[in-house]
């Protein structure tokens, strides 16, 4: 239980009493509903509940925060109590209380701050980045990997049962466009004058995919039949990008439970039904489709959507939208109870349509959007468009290859997904403070030097060389029975009363589907532990206050190391 709830625990037990011994005439005892106060000198927290209450108890705000702070049972948590302005209550905590913080964090270790969905287990799919399998992930995608993949890790440690799912766009004309363009690469690298059609796919990566063929087939597909040639080159093409897709992502730390196939959604099963098939049955069923001028439309405007849908064109062609009507049914049909789709800020016209189908179906608030802004690359503050090496886009894999992975993840999710990210190159490449990512690194670096420096030589060397575990440095450097109450210096203080608002803060972070907000966590305690590293020796001092500051550093490299292993990004143990 979080400092918070055990306070607000006193407080409640100490209004609770004074409406029963009649000090407050209230017929029902109001929670306590602590915050933080605005100013830090003021308190660790602060409660509102007098100035609340006091219309209904008829008694000045500050008389009932008196009664209140009057009837507060003994405990161990509260320092000393304030009533200041129009009646506000501000706690400051006993450093015990504190202290606890930091024995919690070394007890738990990787588990601290994990915990449990207040709305009840649900099974949850997030789909992310489902990219066409028809060139390179683009620097967008990778804000999507970033943002799905840290999104997924802090609703887990939350405690939300979440499933990673990428949709592979497989179907449609943009595969067979794809097919052509690999052709006409083809054909004019051996030679043959031929003109790539406006609607195809002209990149570099297009020749080098052709160039594959000809190195394994020669020449053989020269005076094939257009047709069959176009097939043969589109499977092996999407197989080779899809195989890419595969690669990059994983390379970024970004691993999906499945990859679905749109195709997929086309092929009859056992009982000779598809799931496009399925998902149109169900509807009807409900009433919702109706044919009108030959083709098929789904009754969207019963929603919300500002007008209906069309799923089957007059002349028998599945529109796009039939294709996600039948992947979100066969979703609910593999049993999740909520879905999560993140989609590039250009799709928010698809919103209302999707909506509605899952209503439609009886799953209302099933769907759930989350909308991501673009990101726009800089170097040197000034816009990069296009790749040195190829002259086209900048993909995501040379954007890794270039500040690496830690950094761009980092620096992807540094905002909200609703605002555009402003992405410096020569920034993320940076050694030093004005580099995030490697502020936050270097701080858990330098606890990790700390840790080896206290140690003895042979446990030292064995650590930095990783033969032996931080954790398991730790637990040689620090006495399993060490006494904690040294720590009172203010510096002390704020590291733990930071520890303090982990778990509250992954809470937050996943219902609202706000990973960003790990990365101003993690800078801020990372600030925290610099400041103390300035304020208080830790090698050099006397022995009792040399281990109570190890275990404190060491405390702080637990809940710095889970910060950014939420993200994604890695702790180093040296930089």
């Amino acid at each position: 239980m979080q400092i918070r709830e055990q306070l607000e625990e006193v407080f409640d037990q100490a209004i609770a009493a004074a409406v029963e011994d009649g000090s407050l005439e209230l017929e029902q005892a109001p929670e306590a509903a602590l915050e933080r106060p605005r100013d830090e000198a003021n308190g660790d927290w602060a409660s509102t509940v007098a100035m609340r209450s006091a219309k209904l108890a008829k008694k000045n705000p500050r008389e009932i925060a008196q009664i209140i702070v009057d009837h507060l049972p003994e405990n161990d948590l509260v320092q000393s109590v304030d009533i200041a302005g129009p009646g506000f209550i501000n706690i400051r905590l006993a450093p015990s209380a504190l202290q606890g913080v930091a024995a919690q964090v070394r007890a738990e270790k990787g588990d601290f701050g994990r915990g449990t969905i207040p709305e009840g287990e649900r099974k949850i799919n997030l789909e992310y980045i489902s990219a066409n399998p028809t060139g390179p992930l683009h620097v967008g995608h990778g804000r999507w990997a970033a943002l799905g993949d840290a999104t997924a890790r802090v609703m887990r440690h939350a405690g939300y049962d979440v499933f990673e799912e990428f949709y592979i766009n497989d179907a449609g004309t943009q595969m067979d466009n794809f097919g052509e363009s690999v052709a006409v690469r083809y054909q004019q690298l051996l030679g043959r004058d031929v003109e790539m059609p406006e609607a195809c796919y002209a990149g570099s990566y297009v020749k080098d995919i052709a160039q594959t063929i000809i190195d394994e087939d020669g020449d053989v597909w020269l005076d094939a039949d257009p047709k069959e040639r176009m097939e043969n080159f589109r499977e092996r093409a999407y197989a080779y990008e899809l195989a890419e897709q595969h690669r990059v992502t994983e390379r970024f730390g970004t691993t999906f439970e499945c990859w679905f196939s749109e195709r997929s959604l086309y092929v009859p099963d056992e009982t000779g039904k598809s799931a496009v098939d399925r998902s149109l049955e169900a509807m009807d069923e409900k009433g919702y489709i109706y044919v009108e001028d030959g083709a098929t439309w789904f009754k969207s405007s019963a929603f919300g959507d500002e007008k209906d849908r069309v799923l089957i064109k007059a002349n028998g062609e599945m529109t796009y939208f039939m294709s996600d009507v039948a992947y979100h049914y066969n979703k609910m049909e593999r049993g999740f109870d909520h879905l999560i789709n993140i989609w590039g800020a250009d799709h928010h016209g698809y919103i209302a349509r999707c909506e509605a189908m899952l209503a439609a179906w009886g799953w209302p608030g099933a769907l759930e959007i989350m909308l991501g802004q673009l990101v726009n690359l800089f170097r040197d503050g000034e816009a990069v468009r296009m790749s040195k090496r190829t002259g086209e886009m900048i993909t995501f894999e040379e954007l890794i290859d270039e500040v690496g992975v830690d950094a761009t993840r980092y620096l992807m999710l540094a905002k909200s997904s609703d605002q555009p990210i402003d992405f410096d190159i020569e920034v993320a490449k940076k050694k030093d403070a004005s580099n995030p990512v490697y502020y936050v690194q270097y701080a858990h670096a330098r606890i990790c030097s700390i840790l080896r420096k206290a140690a003895d030589p042979a446990d030292a060397a064995a650590a930095e060389a990783g033969e032996m575990s931080m954790d398991e440095l730790a637990a040689k450097v620090i006495p399993a029975d060490v006494d904690l109450s040294p720590l009172t210096h203010e510096s002390e203080l704020a590291l733990m009363r930071k520890m303090d608002d982990f778990g509250p803060l992954v809470a937050q972070a996943a219902r609202d589907r706000a990973a960003f907000r790990l990365t101003h966590y993690a800078q801020d305690l990372a600030a925290l532990f610099h400041s103390f590293y300035t304020n208080c020796h830790v090698i050099g001092e006397e022995l009792a206050v040399r281990d109570a500051r190890l275990a404190l550093v060491d405390a702080t490299r637990i809940v710095l190391a889970k910060s950014l292993d939420l993200l994604g990004v890695s702790a180093p143990a040296k930089m």
